[in-house]
């Protein structure tokens, strides 16, 4: 017999559990987990993490997650409906999964690194978010058949679930991934402006059609030859933020280590610098397509120059930083002072 997913009580457990798992996710999004270290062992974490005593001792908390909520979907996916009593016991046991999810990631505490506390709250957020979305569906959804939508939701919780398994296990490697990430958009932003100073056309050709072209009138969409030296130098700035991104995460996987508090917190800065220095790249390139205001490209270029060397100023503070190591931050600062004058001077 179908049952009508407007007004069947059959339902009911479900939108508790969607309510339910709505707000462990915001307190996740917003909470805080331990402040302070204690006797808290790492491999322990992931341990418990990977084998949730609370559930299942031999079973991961991700994958219990998972395995609940295909569950879940696949007592909705045809008819007959599963009971009222039914219902509840399948919302019970994975509100029971996610809740033991949301509660190891608060054993976790900042004194871990703020990096990596971060990443395991996104993963642990991201995952109760696919939990709510697949509910959301069943709930809205014509329940004689298996939809879509059930599917792309189900496959969307499968996913966040394997990502969190692939988070890294500890501050070093949470920062060598930020920094990574970091250095892969710097390089993109490099490649785009060299292609576009390489092609002799328009460097709008390629994305306006001929009447947007015409629009233009007489605006300028080539470089100059005096732009063409300023971009020259601008790419001295660009190119020495992606070397620091390079070179500083060589350093990070020589010599980072988390014996103590300090240079674990000393690594969460050395992230914090390095994601500021993409937009202020990209801002840069973007300042460089003409018609090139050389007002606005001296600005983002002082901008770039002044977190560059905030973030050369950290490494010289930093454990990572050995003697050896001073040698290229000295050489990138007098890279950034040089390419800095230049530009001033062309303005």
């Amino acid at each position: 017999m179908s049952v009508d997913n407007s007004n069947s009580d059959v339902l009911v457990p479900l939108r508790n559990l969607c309510n339910s798992v709505k707000c462990i996710r915001d307190r996740v999004k917003d909470g805080e987990s331990n402040a302070s270290a204690g006797d808290f062992d790492l491999s322990t974490f992931w341990d418990t993490l990977s084998h949730s005593y609370l559930l299942i001792l031999t079973d991961q908390a991700v994958k219990v997650t998972s395995q609940e909520a295909t569950k879940l979907s696949l007592a909705f996916s045809k008819p007959p409906l599963p009971s009222h009593d039914d219902c509840e016991k399948l919302a019970e046991s994975i509100q029971k999964a996610v809740l033991t999810l949301s509660t190891i990631y608060y054993w976790l505490p900042k004194s871990q690194g703020i990096t990596l506390r971060k990443l395991v709250r996104d993963g642990t957020a991201d995952v109760l978010e696919g939990v709510v979305q697949l509910v959301e569906i069943l709930l809205t959804s014509p329940l004689q058949s298996l939809s879509q939508e059930q599917l792309t939701s189900t496959g969307g919780v499968w996913a966040s679930c394997d990502q969190f398994s692939h988070l890294p296990r500890d501050n070093k490697a949470a920062v060598l991934g930020v920094l990574a990430s970091c250095s892969g958009m710097v390089k993109d932003a490099i490649e785009e402006i060299e292609q576009a100073l390489a092609e002799s056309q328009d460097p709008f050709g390629d994305i306006l059609d001929v009447e947007d072209l015409d629009a233009r009138g007489n605006q300028d969409t080539h470089w100059s030859e005096l732009d063409r030296q300023l971009i020259g130098y601008c790419r001295g700035l660009m190119k020495a933020s992606a070397a620091c991104l390079r070179k500083l995460s060589a350093a990070v996987r020589t010599n980072g280590n988390l014996d103590t508090e300090e240079n674990i917190a000393q690594l969460d800065d050395l992230a914090d610098a390095a994601h500021e220095i993409s937009p202020s790249v990209d801002d840069l390139a973007l300042t460089l397509y003409p018609p090139v205001d050389y007002s606005t490209v001296e600005q983002n270029a002082c901008r770039l120059t002044l977190e560059m060397k905030r973030i050369l100023g950290v490494i010289r503070g930093c454990h990572v930083c050995l003697e050896a190591d001073l040698n290229w931050v000295q050489f990138l600062e007098g890279a950034l002072d040089h390419n800095l004058e230049k530009i001033k001077s062309l303005i």
